[in-house]
């Protein structure tokens, strides 16, 4: 037998045909509206927590992205975004973690810190920006937030680099000595 691509093709032909002569006429409908629906349910089935990480590593895309092309706004929303969703997840795991089911809240809370975490590095990566940019006011306040949201002791790291960078901000904002003196 030869295999060709138009086999597959007739194969399903000659199925849709044997349901078209053994099923009547509004049965055919149903058949085909039913594998629609089951069909969709599957597409719908994917994983939540899986969608909500491609959705978070869409915004952080989009972050850098707007970054690159010096649209500061819109990375911000981005990161706001992020934020959001961080925020969102840590209802999540209250209410979940009163009812049980520790794999879910699990999931939920790794998924929660790793949007915090990827938030914070965005703000950081910020203040770099306005840093190169010679915006050091706006590094500053950058740097600052990071300081003043991320107040979780597994945060620190977070927010002793920022505690660096103001620092650093300092030595390279600092205005330079007055060569008659």
């Amino acid at each position: 037998m030869i295999d060709s691509p138009y086999l597959g093709i007739a194969r399903i032909f000659d199925m849709r045909l044997f349901v078209k002569i053994i099923l009547p006429p509004y049965c055919y409908r149903t058949v085909c509206v039913m594998s629609l629906f089951i069909l969709l349910i599957a597409g719908c089935a994917q994983d939540p927590y899986q969608r909500r990480a491609d959705v978070m590593k869409d915004h952080v895309e989009a972050f850098y992205s707007h970054l690159k092309a010096n649209r500061v706004g819109s990375a911000v929303h981005e990161n706001e975004q992020i934020e959001l969703m961080a925020d969102q997840m840590a209802e999540t795991v209250k209410k979940r973690g009163r009812m049980g089911g520790v794999g879910q809240v699990e999931r939920e809370f790794a998924l929660m810190k790793t949007a915090r975490e990827t938030s914070a590095q965005n703000w950081i990566a910020l203040g770099q920006y306005f840093t190169l940019k010679q915006q050091a006011d706006k590094a500053r306040a950058s740097y600052q937030r990071v300081i003043d949201t991320y107040t979780d002791p597994a945060e620190r790291a977070y927010r002793e680099q920022a505690a660096r960078a103001l620092k650093d901000l300092d030595i390279v904002s600092a205005p330079a000595p007055d060569p008659t003196r």
